[in-house]
């Protein structure tokens, strides 16, 4: 049975890394104006850290999403033009 062997080149992982802090930052600032709108305490800031890391979580994925679904028309397009 043959091995399957994934790689994951250095530049790969970084641009990943990239989306998902985007996404985490994202996440952060709702929370921050969410703070401003509803007139809570501060501290919200920090206590609500772990929903604000589920919700960068859940924008990764929406843009993982995305991004699987740009592959896939980008694939149909240039097989059909060859």
């Amino acid at each position: 049975m043959k091995d399957i062997n994934i790689t994951i080149t250095t530049k790969r992982q970084r641009t990943e890394i990239l989306i998902w802090g985007v996404c985490f930052v994202l996440a952060f600032l709702l929370n921050i104006i969410s703070i401003i709108v509803f007139d809570t305490e501060w501290k919200e800031l920090f206590t609500q850290l772990l929903w604000v890391l589920s919700l960068s979580i859940g924008f990764y994925f929406l843009t993982l999403a995305l991004r699987i679904i740009y592959w896939l028309i980008r694939c149909a397009f240039s097989k059909k033009q060859k």
